[in-house]
């Protein structure tokens, strides 16, 4: 395990707390909920036990999501019971929930970014009055942090604050509230590895010392596996698998949450892997940037004189967190952001991202956000799978466009991609964000390929789509396809990558071969340890 795991179980909760305080023993029975004709949850049993760290597991629409909120308040169950210290509770909205001690921390952060740290604090709480005594609750603050592994300066504001201090604020925001139940909603989501690791090793703490129990909806089966006690996978709105952590394994719970004995998880992050055929990376490059400048949106330099190449049949992998220049460099190499210096060359000519360029030079993209980025939510599924050749045969013979054999080739693609729509004309804005990704993959995989520059192209997929996907992009790599791939999430690029660059500061700061990765060193360079 990658973390100081207690494998001892849970502390018993501190003696001598009255009924109400302390880590909440928490359980479902039979909860249901119907949105319409829909079932999100069916007779959804939990049992989540007090001063334990519970992960919950599942894919996209599994109804993770429905039953915390649940939980919190802020959705009435149709039909089942909330338990809370075995008691039946009516949580009738998030007030009620507050005042039985639930707290929830969000995916995304909710600070108010012009608010001092203090302020937010405060804020969090509540129930203020017209006037602060500003001395007396900075006081109460500073007794605060004095209680919590971690510290913040009280008079910085969010918006000159890194991801991980955001998050630890977030968490900070629960825990000056005193929650017997945390909820935490994909918590690392935008953190290094080591932030990651100090955060959940900080929320399993506060477990393990009896005054709260941890509730925890995660999709790395790395974070279960080195923090969690028990977990539970839900499939299609079904609890399906309960259990101790120490009793499972990925791959069974991998098994669980796609209801396939033939799912396999991907490969344990970190783990060897195949090195690249011999002399690859020395290839002559399929994609070579050279000093290249890009500005952001405030006008300064968001991307500093990078450099990088990639060499056909290679994955290059781009680690980083969250605002170090990432989305700057995407636009920048498909054409969506002007460059303000350097030279992008593919297959070794100049390359200035055209539509012509790309058809002859064979370069394709799978951008984060496909639906903003990558596609007409008006316009339907057939007409979004045109829009790369709607123009050159067989769409168009004679200048004249063959709508008919638009839809024919649009429905053999919805078949082999697995895409889940009402049909070809289903306006693509209707489909679910996998299903809009797996359309947008159709098209950009359609034909031979030299170059695909995909930006976290599985973000906020199910299990199922992001295996699907990842396997599409290790096809190219087989067919001799050079494959640039920017990713927050380190454990995918440790799983797919042959070599892995660091992003910090718009810079490249770091490459390692992704055989001879180690995570430490390249959350050390992500964080701009180095």
């Amino acid at each position: 395990m990658s973390a100081d795991r207690n494998v001892d179980g849970p502390a018993a909760p501190i003696g001598g707390l009255p009924p109400g305080q302390g880590a909440m023993a928490l359980e479902t029975y039979g909860l249901g909920m119907r949105f319409g004709r829909f079932d999100a949850l069916q007779d959804v049993g939990l049992k989540v036990a007090p001063g334990t760290v519970h992960a919950l597991l599942g894919e996209n629409g599994a109804g993770k999501s429905t039953l915390v909120k649940c939980v919190a308040g802020f959705q009435r169950p149709t039909s089942g019971s909330i338990l809370i210290d075995g008691r039946e509770q009516a949580v009738a909205n998030p007030v009620v929930a507050r005042g039985l001690g639930i707290g929830m921390v969000y995916q995304h952060f909710t600070l108010a970014p012009g608010m001092t740290v203090a302020e937010n604090l405060l804020l969090a709480g509540g129930q203020l009055g017209a006037a602060i005594d500003w001395r007396r609750e900075r006081a109460k603050l500073e007794a605060f942090l004095q209680t919590v592994p971690f510290r913040l300066d009280l008079d910085a504001r969010p918006q000159a604050l890194a991801a991980g201090e955001k998050q630890k604020l977030e968490l900070l925001k629960q825990l000056y509230l005193r929650p017997r139940l945390l909820i935490l909603d994909e918590p690392t989501s935008v953190l290094t590895p080591q932030e990651a690791d100090e955060v959940l090793g900080h929320v399993r703490g506060f477990a393990l010392s009896g005054l709260c129990t941890v509730l925890i909806i995660t999709h790395k089966f790395r974070e279960v596996m080195a923090y969690a006690d028990d977990v539970t996978v839900l499939r299609r709105g079904r609890a399906v698998h309960h259990g101790a952590v120490l009793d499972t394994d990925p791959a069974r719970l991998a098994e669980a949450m796609v209801g396939d004995a033939a799912a396999s998880p991907s490969p344990i992050p970190g783990a060897p892997r195949a090195a690249p055929a011999a002399g690859a990376p020395e290839a002559p490059p399929a994609l070579e940037v050279r000093a290249l400048r890009v500005l952001g949106d405030r006008g300064t330099l968001a991307v500093h004189d990078l450099s990088l190449r990639v060499a056909p049949g290679e994955i290059l992998g781009v680690a980083g967190v969250s605002g170090n220049g990432q989305r700057e460099l995407v636009e920048a190499l498909v054409g969506q952001r002007p460059r303000a210096g350097g030279e992008v060359r593919v297959q070794g000519e100049s390359y200035a991202a055209s539509r012509t360029e790309n058809h002859r030079l064979k370069v394709r993209s799978l951008p984060e956000e496909p639906l903003r980025n990558a596609c007409v939510g008006e316009l339907s599924v057939a007409q979004n799978m045109a829009l790369r050749d709607f123009d050159r045969a067989p769409l168009c013979r004679g200048g004249r466009l063959r709508f008919a054999e638009w839809r024919r080739r649009a429905r053999d693609w919805i078949a082999e991609y697995g895409v889940k729509t009402q049909g070809e004309n289903a306006p693509i804005r209707s489909l679910s964000g996998g299903n809009v990704q797996r359309a947008v993959l159709a098209r950009e995989l359609h034909g031979e390929i030299s170059v695909l520059i995909a930006a976290n192209p599985v973000f906020g997929l199910d299990f199922a789509a992001v295996r699907e996907i990842h396997g599409r992009l290790r096809g190219v790599r087989q067919q001799g396809g050079a494959v640039l791939l920017i990713s927050e999430d380190l454990d995918e690029l440790l799983e797919l990558a042959d070599r892995i660059v660091v992003m910090s500061e718009g810079r490249v700061s770091f490459e390692t071969p992704a055989a001879q990765a180690d995570r430490k060193t390249l959350g050390a360079h992500m964080g701009g340890g180095h």
